[in-house]
């Protein structure tokens, strides 16, 4: 995938995720481990190049540790409450300023990836760190979810069909629950 074609999808994205958590949506699972996961393993192919170059290589590492820590922080600023017997989940002030600095960090990064290397490709390497993010950021959320009295739905229903649901989630939130 070409980079600008990448930098256009995830800005599609965030944007379309951004607005949904704003409004307030039902934590589901699905939505916050799958597509995130999607993009991690789309990410790490995409890196590939990545792996062979020292210097790359180690920014890699430092902005998807960077991303992963922004994420966790960005999960754990979620506001989970319920609502209709069911765990939902909104972005706070503080997610979306953690949003702006996980993306001065990554955007800074890559100018001085590009100053020490100009022909460095630091670019290829966002859908790995948002992913990444995304992932621990679903992680800490869902955590927060399971103790709530609320249900954690692995789906919400559409066009009024009843939310999915998942045993595992189930079983897992029920032991959470007894502590």
């Amino acid at each position: 995938m070409s980079a600008p074609l990448e930098i256009l999808l995830v800005i599609a994205l965030v944007g379309y995720m951004l607005i949904r958590r704003l409004l307030g949506e039902p934590a589901q699972a699905k939505r916050m481990l799958v597509l995130p996961a999607v993009l991690t393993v789309i990410g790490l192919s995409s890196a590939k190049d990545v792996l062979h170059d020292p210097l790359q290589l180690g920014f890699l590492v430092v902005t998807t540790l960077i991303g992963v820590g922004l994420g966790a922080l960005r999960g754990l600023s979620v506001r989970v409450y319920v609502q209709d017997g069911i765990a939902n989940m909104r972005y706070t002030a503080m997610s979306i300023v953690l949003w702006v600095v996980n993306i001065v960090a990554k955007l800074g990064g890559n100018f001085l990836l590009a100053a020490v290397d100009p022909h460095a490709n630091g670019g290829n390497t966002l859908m790995l760190t948002l992913g990444a993010g995304l992932l621990v950021e679903g992680v800490v959320v869902l955590a927060k979810a399971m103790r709530t009295d609320g249900q954690v739905i692995w789906q919400q229903g559409k066009d009024g069909a009843p939310h999915q649901t998942s045993q595992f989630l189930n079983d897992l939130q029920s032991r959470i629950g007894r502590r």
